[in-house]
């Protein structure tokens, strides 16, 4: 069995017990994404995107506050050390942490990072939202709560937002933040679908459809 293979067996035990938007799916949609991705990129390393995207998620700040699965898993790889510390800052970069990303400066993380974000948007982006919501207990509108615009990244993940609110303080900017022109493409009509889809909720939230 190749590293590839052995590593989706350690994580997939890992993603299982998040809930539906960040479970062993998502990580397969997103290696999906990455290798449509990988495909107009022939600079990048193929292995460095596959790893980064299985272990991007397993020490998610939503779900622990360690790193100990990253480093466990990252040194279980037969990797040089700098291989495992340019995985490691792909990682870092990948978050949107409310606006205060971490700059992508490799083509690798620029990979991940679109690819992760593809799945945050479009029908799957709205089913991952909502699943995330119920999760958590979270209305799944609120007129009433202001979008913010400009937030620290506790503000960001300390207040405990509508799901509708969400889309508008990260999922609609992620578009115009693709880095890859690959992913730029894709983003575009994912977008579109998710805009079409607020509108459609609100008609029917206002009694016009």
């Amino acid at each position: 069995m190749n590293m590839i293979n052995q590593l989706k067996e350690a994580v997939q035990k890992i993603y299982d017990q998040f809930d539906a938007s960040h479970d062993f799916q998502h990580i397969e949609r997103v290696l999906q994404n990455a290798e449509s991705i990988l495909a107009t990129e022939p600079k990048a390393d193929p292995e460095i995107v596959r790893i980064a995207v299985l272990l991007h998620d397993v020490s998610d700040k939503k779900y622990t506050d360690s790193k100990e699965n990253e480093e466990t898993l990252l040194n279980s790889l037969n990797l040089s050390a700098n291989q495992k510390q340019h995985i490691k800052e792909i990682i870092e970069s990948v978050s949107f942490n409310g606006g205060n990303e971490v700059a992508a400066k490799s083509i690798e993380a620029k990979i991940v990072r679109d690819a992760d974000r593809l799945d945050a948007i479009g029908a799957v982006g709205i089913a991952r939202t909502f699943a995330y919501g119920g999760a958590k207990g979270r209305k799944l509108y609120d007129d009433n709560e202001e979008v913010r615009f400009e937030m620290s990244e506790d503000d960001y993940r300390s207040k405990s937002t509508a799901s509708v609110t969400h889309f508008y303080e990260k999922l609609l900017l992620l578009k115009n933040l693709m880095t890859t022109e690959k992913g730029k493409e894709m983003a575009e009509q994912r977008h579109t679908f998710m805009v079409g889809f607020l509108e459609q909720l609100k008609a029917e939230r206002e009694g016009r459809a």
